[in-house]
């Protein structure tokens, strides 16, 4: 087995060139998300990872073996659950409410401009259908929020200085209670289809 203990976020620095003759690993969030993990290379390599705990592994990252061969992670598709703001019965800011009561639930999130990703959860799913939210299942590649203080994944390496001491708890709402009176008779499934005649 060839290891596998240093990464190139993105492959930084490298030539393209190099990037493009690179073997590549295609890897679920499940698998990227651990510092410690054996796969196979497209070459047929057995290659054990070992990065420095809390490593998280994102898709176009290079990890560099001991021989210094070079393996490209792609992403693998996964099932998830996209969501996206009905466009006739809310606003983009329906998104926002829900990334931050999702994270409230410490659910791993990718956050996109026009839509949110997280892995299938039913229960989740009905809380924000019922938040008139459509939410579709697909297999496409994951990449969920690094935390604020992660290694990898957007810190930015300078002291904000002020004290996180522990938050108070918010109450948890029950999903009924974002109903405020919309009646959404029409069914919020995966189709989301809108057949109302606006005169």
């Amino acid at each position: 087995m060839l290891n596998a203990n240093k990464l190139m976020p993105q492959g930084g620095g490298l030539a393209a060139v190099l990037l493009k003759r690179a073997a590549t690993v295609e890897l679920d969030w499940d698998v990227r998300q651990k510092s410690r993990f054996d796969t196979i290379d497209s070459q047929g390599r057995r290659i054990g990872v070992f990065l420095p705990r809390g490593t998280a592994v994102r898709g176009g990252d290079v990890l560099v073996a001991e021989d210094g061969s070079l393996i490209k992670v792609v992403a693998a598709p996964q099932p998830v659950l996209v969501i996206t703001h009905c466009t006739q019965h809310g606003t983009s800011f329906d998104l926002t409410r829900a990334a931050y009561h999702l994270g409230n639930r410490h659910v791993p999130i990718e956050l996109k401009p026009d839509h949110l990703k997280i892995e299938p959860d039913h229960v989740l799913a009905a809380m924000l259908r019922s938040m008139h939210l459509i939410v579709r299942e697909a297999d496409e590649a994951f990449e969920p929020e690094g935390g604020a203080y992660g290694a990898h994944g957007g810190a930015h390496g300078h002291d904000h200085g002020h004290s996180h001491g522990a938050a108070p708890v918010g109450p948890v709402l029950h999903p009924d209670a974002y109903g405020g009176g919309h009646d959404h008779s029409h069914d919020h499934g995966h189709g989301h289809a809108h057949d109302h005649a606006h005169g």
